[in-house]
């Protein structure tokens, strides 16, 4: 309900009288009731509060006006936001010059490029931000928080803009935690008997951003890239999960655009990377137990000092919880010879049946808990797909679903279902971070094909124009959206007015004169 002074927003929970009153001058949020609200006010259907931000002209209201229903983890909807609205709080703009104008048109852009990317799901009563085994370790006290005090922070990524929400502890109802990723969910058939397979990717705010301007850890260990992925199977009220992450390789280092096909890494010779690396990895074993890296760059050209250097730093930590093993993707299925991918797996599979899977039965008690975590954009999504369809497999089978002997692969049905899936968390992941479809796709789905080399060239080209192009603005979008850069309303100089190299004007010319003059021979010689 929208007035001159104030934001009413009505709890539509059955039996609800509790409405969130947000002054629009003061910015005070309180808590009231229906009949307060004046008839005169202007109502429209929301499905969340994605929080509140400071832009040059005052505070802005970000609300979820679209939702689509994913389906259901136990009982609970999972929803994927589709479409966002960004209020003003002022009621008219007089109050600002035309440069200050200008600017807060630039960072309601960014804010709207954010919120255009795929991927952001919630849910009023499940918490998406934890794994199962996470869920069923925690205290009565615990579960008894809201799912805005309970959710994992590095999977919250209106966590920022929630924050004058979280200090308030009687409107958390009214806060709804989103995370940004991909989520499926299928029912499936094998043997005639029906269960419930889900795939939940949760990107980590820590560290977001884009592929080039992003790499590497910070000095609090957090990792560029970093997502955990979630395998759950659900049957007959048991419940299955095997989960692994994946993550920028956790040293100092920088890889920025230079209008080369692929810049050069940089690694950092100011810094003690040992630091870091240790607080990334004692990280990850409170969050996961014991850790077994696989490093799947190139072993030569300019990914090499990369894979050494992480090599080295493992064994200098000396840390029996964490185990490595570097496998050069590309020199080992180069000519689509992806069936040595099973000299990796080989490699895994000890490791993988001692690390097992998470398991609670139809009463409730915990058979077996995962002991580790894989630790590895696009040839990471492939052996990823291929660790999880081995724990399927065990899993299945443990829950009477597969039969002796039988296997996966040889259930087209939901092999189909499978690849596809692993495909589009692919897809998602890719779009979130390098602004185009996943590579090697077609591998996941199934063979590797002449048309996915083309579509993989096609995809690389339009990377390569944005990664020199628009990737700055995404990262700063980013920025903005997730705190780390905040606007100032009374700042002498805006960042949005620091000159541009001559050189950012000029290319982009030169590359669309030197591609009309391209077409033009080719239609010539033609």
């Amino acid at each position: 309900h929208i007035t001159p002074e104030k934001f009413y927003v009505e709890a539509c929970d059955d039996g609800a009288d509790d409405v969130l009153a947000i002054d629009r001058v003061s910015t005070e949020v309180t808590l009231t009731v229906k009949k307060d609200v004046p008839p005169s006010a202007v109502t429209r259907p929301i499905y969340g509060i994605l929080g509140t931000i400071r832009l040059v002209a005052g505070t802005y209201l970000i609300v979820i006006t679209k939702k689509k229903k994913v389906g259901e983890i136990f009982s609970h909807a999972i929803w994927k936001a589709t479409d966002f609205d960004i209020l003003s709080y002022k009621k008219t703009m007089l109050h600002l010059t035309d440069i200050q104008l200008q600017d807060n048109k630039v960072f309601l852009s960014m804010l709207s490029h954010v919120l255009s990317v795929d991927g952001f799901y919630f849910s009023t009563t499940y918490d998406l931000t934890h794994t199962l085994q996470r869920l069923a370790n925690t205290s009565p006290e615990f579960q008894e928080m809201s799912l805005l005090e309970r959710a994992d922070p590095r999977f919250v990524w209106n966590g920022h803009l929630l924050r004058e929400f979280a200090a308030q502890p009687e409107i958390h109802r009214f806060a709804t935690p989103v995370m940004h990723g991909f989520i499926t969910m299928h029912s499936c058939s094998i043997n005639g008997k029906c269960f419930d397979w889900l795939l939940v990717s949760r990107r980590s705010c820590f560290r977001a951003g884009v592929r080039y301007y992003v790499r590497g850890i910070d000095s609090e260990g957090h990792a560029a890239n970093f997502v955990e992925t979630e395998q759950i199977v659900h049957y007959k009220g048991s419940k299955a999960s095997f989960v692994q992450t994946r993550g920028s390789i956790p040293f100092f280092w920088s890889q920025r655009p230079n209008l080369k096909y692929k810049p050069k890494p940089q690694i950092s010779k100011s810094v003690n990377h040992m630091d870091g690396f240790q607080r990334h990895f004692d990280s990850q074993i409170i969050s996961y137990g014991k850790q077994m890296i696989v490093n799947l760059v190139n072993q030569k050209g300019s990914e090499k000092p990369l894979e050494q250097t992480f090599a080295k730093m493992v064994n200098s930590m000396a840390n029996g919880m964490v185990r490595y093993i570097a496998f050069d993707f590309h020199k080992e299925c180069s000519r689509m010879r992806w069936d040595r991918l099973q000299i990796l797996m080989d490699q895994l599979a000890e490791q993988q049946d001692e690390f097992s899977y998470f398991l609670v039965d139809s009463d409730g008690k915990i058979v077996t808990q995962q002991d580790n975590c894989m630790d590895c954009l696009d040839r990471t999504n492939v052996i990823q797909s291929l660790l999880a369809r081995r724990s399927l497999q065990a899993q299945l089978q443990r829950l009477g679903v597969l039969h002796v002997g039988q296997r996966i692969e040889e259930q087209a049905d939901f092999e189909k279902i499978y690849k596809n899936a692993w495909a589009d968390n692919a897809n998602a992941c890719a779009k979130q971070y390098a602004g185009t479809g996943a590579l090697k796709t077609d591998y996941t789905t199934g063979k590797r094909t002449q048309w996915g080399l083309i579509m993989d060239g096609w995809n690389s080209l339009i990377r390569y124009y944005k990664n020199n192009f628009s990737d700055g603005f995404r990262q700063d979008a980013i920025d903005l959206f997730l705190g780390n850069y905040s606007v100032d309303e009374v700042e002498p100089a805006s960042p949005l007015h620091v000159k541009k190299d001559w050189k950012f004007l000029a290319l982009p010319i030169i590359m669309v004169v030197a591609f009309s003059m391209c077409i033009i021979c080719l239609l010539m010689a033609g």
